[in-house]
């Protein structure tokens, strides 16, 4: 993977940024066809900022949340232990920064 993904599985690291993973215990199946949704709900966000439609925009946004969230990106944690979600902060500002530190990944998380 290009980006450094927290020893608990939970996150990748972007340009300094936590980002949540999709759920391990989703079936890979399930998974694939999840990913799918979520690729064509982004390019449908690239068309409707294009064509400058409003409506259009909206419903694409609306269907990479869905995605997201059926993939367990947002919304609800899929972890049971209590931890926090700590989805979109910057690693330096969370439990991670130590791990990441240690890295010696430069900003962009690479």
């Amino acid at each position: 993977m290009r980006h450094p993904v927290t020893r608990d599985g939970r996150y990748f690291v972007v340009r300094g940024r936590l980002w949540r993973m999709a759920d391990p215990s989703l079936p890979e199946e399930r998974r694939a066809s999840l990913t799918r949704e979520l690729m064509a709900a982004r390019r449908a966000v690239g068309v409707a900022l294009r064509s400058g439609g409003t409506a259009a925009l909206r419903d694409a946004r609306a269907a990479v949340d869905r995605a997201k969230v059926a993939l367990g990106e947002r919304g609800p944690v899929w972890w049971d232990d209590g931890a926090p979600d700590l989805n979109r902060k910057l690693v330096r500002n969370t439990p991670y920064a130590a791990w990441f530190e240690a890295l010696g990944a430069g900003p962009d998380g690479t």
